[in-house]
């Protein structure tokens, strides 16, 4: 990631954290709970440890395929919380395609 890139992305990941979790998701809302805690599990690590390790390389891009299916189907106002996520996770597996 080049240092443009990763002062945005530190913006971006500064932004999710202080957002509020969105309302209005459905019966979706736990899928997507849980698909934003394992994603965000693994931008802290990154974040700590400046690396992903291959298994979470793998973790991550299964749940950002997942997230993609279900995010095409919630309104658009709690859809900009998973967009952002979406490009948090995209952003940083470019660093390991």
């Amino acid at each position: 990631m080049n240092p443009m890139d990763r002062e945005k992305f530190d913006e971006m990941w500064q932004m999710h954290q202080d957002a509020d979790w969105p309302g209005d998701l459905g019966s979706d809302e736990g899928q997507l709970m849980t698909l934003d805690t394992v994603i965000c599990g693994c931008l802290t690590y990154f974040c700590q440890e400046h690396d992903l390790d291959d298994q979470r390389v793998e973790i991550l891009r299964d749940c950002l395929a997942e997230l993609e299916g279900v995010v095409e189907d919630i309104s658009e106002n709690p859809s900009e919380y998973f967009r952002r996520l979406q490009y948090l996770g995209t952003t940083l597996l470019q660093n390991y395609s």
